[in-house]
């Protein structure tokens, strides 16, 4: 199990912590600031998934880890056992959020705007990872990268089009929060339906924005 904790001032948080927090938390902030643009284009759209993407999984892990430890949730950072699960939590979740996304965009598209290249999904998608694997700060594993990819086509190759986007749409990225979370598996397992609703609930608010943002142009 973990180490044993003791007090620490949020100055001394690991490099990776404050990569994550940039990540997951101050791109997607800084959008919330600004107001959100429009979608009208391939580039609009990719964007949009990913700060999307990395803003569910940042406020439904910190979420649930901050309300299920407590006041011991500051001293935990010190702990790199801690930490480190933390960090492949966040990919592991954020790249089947990526997914989930993805998805449910094109599938939207596909149905309302009839956007019928659904091959482009796929460079979208790999566009975003190979982003992330490259980013000095705070890059992706390459084992976390090359599974997500596999995943990745292995859900393009089943997927209807035509019915992803309102047939639960991001049940696999609330599973991923609910398997991924460093939480001990006796308290997790009680967490289940609460960890999942409240993930779905806040990809629904995603929901209503996009159906509010998206302007595509399908010459684009």
């Amino acid at each position: 199990m973990f180490k044993k904790l003791k007090e620490i001032d949020l100055a001394q948080l690991s490099v990776e912590i404050k990569n994550s927090f940039k990540l997951f938390v101050v791109k997607p902030f800084l959008a919330l600031v600004k107001g959100e643009k429009k979608i009208k284009s391939i580039d609009d759209l990719q964007d949009y998934i990913q700060r999307k993407s990395a803003f569910i999984t940042q406020e439904t892990l910190f979420g649930y880890l901050k309300t299920r430890i407590g006041t011991n949730y500051v001293k935990m950072y010190d702990n790199e056992d801690f930490v480190k699960s933390i960090n492949i939590a966040n990919w592991n979740i954020y790249t089947v959020a990526l997914q989930d996304l993805t998805f449910f965009s094109f599938s939207y598209l596909y149905v309302k705007d009839e956007y019928l290249n659904n091959e482009i999904a796929k460079d979208v998608y790999n566009k975003i990872l190979d982003d992330e694997l490259k980013n000095k700060d705070h890059p992706l594993s390459q084992d976390i990268y090359d599974k997500a990819k596999q995943q990745f086509e292995e859900r393009f190759s089943n997927i209807s089009w035509t019915s992803f986007y309102k047939d639960d749409p991001f049940k696999t990225s609330s599973e991923a929060l609910f398997f991924w979370a460093p939480v001990a598996p006796e308290l997790k397992n009680l967490d289940k339906e609460i960890v999942i609703n409240s993930m779905q609930l806040k990809w629904k608010n995603i929901m209503k924005e996009f159906f509010e943002v998206v302007q595509f142009n399908k010459s684009v």
